[in-house]
């Protein structure tokens, strides 16, 4: 908002948006877009850059749909479906938004016991091999200072960590990455991956003891390594020396995942992992995280899209201000439901 406040102070004729809605809550999505609407009454034209199509459709007088840097379509917005614009985005049809898998779990993957710290009140739940287990929260809920404490990114104040049946001594992301747990950032620019360095440097960080020989890094091995995952994840690159910072979103977040999938970790935990991306990209994550569980491997979902996280997970964790306030069953998900839980009315 005070960026706006900015170009109109500056008596901007014209004020260009880009995913002005990502960091925040529905309530102040809705004075954006009453800022929005009187700004429009006043002349001022307005480009606005988002991948939520409701927003498209709730905001927007025309849709102009680009794909490969390079113009595809411009509809009149009442005129144009959410098909049609998905078709144009990707280039094909999306038969189903979220592909469906029928879960098999195994053994428990990792058991947390009164975890706190940071912002997180003492909390306990279990993952499973094979499961997708979403947190759900608004923002501020603590969802990610969770994440955080369980990869030893933050200090815990108490409770332990259960890796495969073992206590887990996480007092830092080197011993989690250790005992083979994995976590793609929410900002995936300044924590997920080094924007500076390349495709290869970045898939092989987590194992480049394993990728070399004694003091020296085994070229062949690295190549090999990283032409596998890029083949998997579908990374379109001109080479595997490009700078992982001129890589599209959808991209350099395939290269985030890629990271720990070439270490092999036994617990993954995505926060926001379809954040800014393109509806294409999304499908793809979305079939590379059923396949991962159908491979054993314990996810867990952290997401603001609440139609990702009810299509996505297996069982869902709802936090407010720091605790846990509910536990959801696939049969019970309901949005209503959710957001009471996540609003602190019903615990």
């Amino acid at each position: 908002l005070v960026e706006i406040a900015k170009a109109i102070a500056q008596d901007a004729r014209l004020i260009i948006m880009d995913e002005p809605t990502a960091p925040l809550t529905d309530d102040e999505v809705d004075n954006l877009f009453e800022i929005v609407h009187q700004l429009k009454n006043r002349g001022v034209s307005i480009i606005f850059i988002s991948h939520r199509m409701e927003e498209l459709f709730r905001i927007s007088d025309r849709v102009t749909v680009m794909r490969d840097g390079a113009v595809i379509s411009t509809y009149d917005t009442v005129n144009v479906t959410k098909a049609q614009l998905i078709k144009d985005m990707v280039g094909r049809d999306l038969s189903e938004t979220y592909p469906e898998r029928h879960a098999t779990y195994g053994d428990v993957a990792l058991s947390v016991k009164n975890l706190c710290g940071n912002i997180v009140k003492p909390i306990s739940f279990e993952l499973r091999q094979g499961e997708v287990l979403g947190l759900s929260g608004l923002v501020g809920a603590g969802r990610t200072e969770l994440a955080r404490l369980i990869f030893g990114a933050d200090r815990k104040d108490g409770g332990e960590v259960i890796v495969c049946g073992k206590p887990a001594h996480i007092h830092s992301p080197y011993d989690a990455v250790k005992l083979g747990i994995g976590l793609v950032s929410e900002d995936r620019k300044l924590n997920g991956v080094l924007l500076r360095k390349s495709i290869s440097e970045n898939i092989t960080i987590p194992i480049l003891r394993q990728l070399s020989n004694g003091l020296f890094l085994n070229k062949s091995r690295e190549k090999a390594c990283v032409e596998k995952y890029k083949d998997a994840l579908q990374i379109k690159t001109p080479s595997l020396q490009q700078l992982v910072g001129n890589l599209s979103g959808g991209n350099q977040q395939k290269v985030a995942l890629s990271k720990w999938l070439a270490s092999e970790c036994k617990v993954l935990i995505l926060d926001e992992p379809t954040r800014g991306i393109d509806v294409g990209a999304k499908q793809e994550i979305y079939q590379l995280i059923n396949e991962l569980a159908e491979q054993g491997i314990a996810i867990i979902i952290i997401s603001s899209d609440m139609e990702e996280i009810l299509g996505m997970a297996d069982r869902l964790i709802i936090m407010c201000e720091g605790r846990m306030t509910a536990r959801l069953e696939k049969k019970d998900f309901e949005q209503t439901t959710v957001l009471r839980y996540a609003s602190g009315e019903q615990e």
